[in-house]
């Protein structure tokens, strides 16, 4: 039988990823490209899975001690000449406001000469320097601390190169933001968000990632350190699914956030600050889709169990409704993964066999096809979106009602554990420890020649672990210029570390750490 998506994830040798990808997401009705470039829509299933995403997280979030907030979009852009380092690590990319007003000019619309704002205005990039502007006013003494808040937002990063979900010019996120006594305690909340996203990844995404620091290259601008959940596509590739940086003073210093110490002493504050985006819906799409579509882990999809009505236009059709109804409301009424189950049943005018489809593109968990038949025998036919074929045969299984209602649960935690344990089992067969060297490392990733300008396309070659000595500086600055000759980067230093180390892969030198090397999004 034909596959449900108009492009398979590889053709013969040929690797057509990226292009199964922007399918998905198109075929999937998750978001569409708006009319301003590199901008994108999100559509109400794509949107749907956005807000499984937000309000999953937001109570652990909470469960932090850490207060819901909300702060302006536009940012003086004074307060990012504050922090030198902070806005060379955003210049490329911010889009700045300098008119507050259009005129008519030659016939043309443009800006009006006499509304040229006082001090250009940056469209929010990210919100450390507007937040830390309001801790220095909130933080007085050590009272105050520790100070912890969230909020949920968009942010606007000028990006050349834009992709649906992975990079696109405006996104939304969650950023996080703290402010403490001393580096111990900035240290650890930093590393508590870190866990939080990695929890979050593998229970909620079914998302197996690795969670480790990452060298000082790829440190957030103006961070003392920088922390990563990464996790492996099903084209072998790294995707940076959040971050949680501990900034240590140099914000502080710049927005002079002070509180005052036990001794009567001004003392600068240590902060940290932590985000995730809609990236991680491209994560998902990357890591569960197969070639009929998306396979959504039951604790995001928007709808967990969708009951197709097979309607003919005859007199039986109002007893499969009435069915479906009953159906549905009973499941509404059941709880599963510590929620109540979200079913839906499909009433749309389209012929049962389309809507079906459409299920199976969007990634529907469980899709009820109910026929007159299975209403006059009490049964409930279905299909587990997660294991839908036999070859190509698509496999359909048939419950009484009430066992069916029964069992609903535990189906929907079987497939969530089964999409983490299927891209778990990918991820650790394809981090290869056995390339000791740099000659070695070249050999295995080749060129890098077969790459698309955003890493997509190309052979699956999956991650290398290698020791290294943690060079810096000009030295780390070589190491870098190598690894872009192979399309490589440096993705994190895993938290989890060996007693002993091999030489540096790089360097020669002893090893002080374990890294991940590997192509990336």
């Amino acid at each position: 039988m034909q596959r449900a998506l108009s492009v398979s994830r590889t053709t013969g040798n040929k690797s057509t990823f990226p292009d199964w990808y922007q399918a998905i997401v198109r075929e999937a009705d998750m978001a569409e490209l708006s009319p301003v470039r590199g901008s994108m829509i999100i559509k109400p299933w794509g949107y749907g899975v956005w807000e499984r995403i937000q309000q999953t997280m937001d109570r652990r979030i909470k469960e932090m001690g850490v207060d819901n907030c909300y702060f302006p979009l536009f940012i003086p852009l004074g307060f990012f000449a504050k922090e030198a380092e902070h806005v060379d690590g955003f210049a490329k990319e911010m889009a700045v406001v300098t008119h507050h007003r259009l005129k008519a000019i030659d016939g043309k619309l443009q800006p009006d000469p006499d509304a040229k704002l006082e001090e250009p205005l940056i469209v929010r990039p990210t919100s450390e320097t507007i937040i830390g502007d309001a801790f220095s006013r909130w933080v007085k003494s050590h009272r105050d601390l520790p100070l912890k808040i969230n909020q949920w937002a968009n942010v606007v990063r000028w990006e050349m190169r834009t992709r649906l979900f992975l990079r696109t010019s405006e996104f939304l996120w969650q950023e996080g933001h703290t402010a403490h006594a001393d580096r111990e305690d900035a240290l650890a909340s930093t590393q508590q968000a870190l866990e939080m996203y990695r929890e979050f990844a593998e229970t909620v995404l079914a998302l197996p990632v690795v969670a480790g620091e990452k060298p000082e290259n790829e440190r957030f601008p103006g961070a003392d350190n920088t922390y990563s959940i990464e996790a492996m596509m099903q084209d072998g590739k790294a995707l940076q699914a959040g971050t949680s940086h501990y900034l240590g003073t140099s914000f502080a210093r710049a927005q002079n956030i002070r509180f005052q110490g036990d001794s009567g002493e001004l003392e600068y504050c240590h902060t940290s600050s932590w985000g995730t985006s809609t990236r991680m819906i491209g994560g998902l799409i990357m890591t569960h889709g197969d070639d009929d579509g998306l396979r959504l882990p039951p604790a995001v999809a928007p709808r967990q169990i969708v009951v197709v009505p097979m309607l003919r236009d005859k007199p039986e059709d109002a007893e499969v409704l009435a069915f479906g109804e009953a159906l549905v409301k009973a499941l509404n009424a059941t709880f599963a993964l510590g929620e109540p189950i979200r079913a839906l049943l499909d009433t749309k005018a389209q012929r049962s066999a389309e809507k079906r489809w459409n299920w199976v593109r969007r990634g529907a968990p469980i899709i009820v096809e109910l026929g007159p038949r299975d209403v006059a025998n009490g049964m409930v036919s279905f299909m587990r979106r997660d294991d839908l074929r036999d070859g190509d045969k698509v496999k359909s299984q048939a419950l009484p009602k009430d066992e069916f209602i029964a069992k609903a649960p535990a189906l929907l935690a079987a497939i969530q554990q089964g999409l983490f344990d299927e891209a778990k089992a990918r991820l650790d067969a394809n981090i290869h420890r056995d390339i000791t060297t740099w000659d070695q490392l070249a050999e295995y990733f080749g060129t890098g020649a077969d790459e698309d300008e955003d890493g997509g396309g190309g052979a699956f070659k999956g991650w290398v672990r290698a020791a290294w000595s943690r060079p810096t500086g000009e030295g780390l600055d070589a190491i870098e210029a190598r690894l872009k000759t192979l399309k490589l980067t440096l993705r994190n230093a895993p938290m989890d570390q060996p007693t002993t180390f091999a030489p540096c892969i790089f360097t020669g030198e002893p090893g002080v750490e374990e890294i991940i090397i590997g192509r990336a999004y």
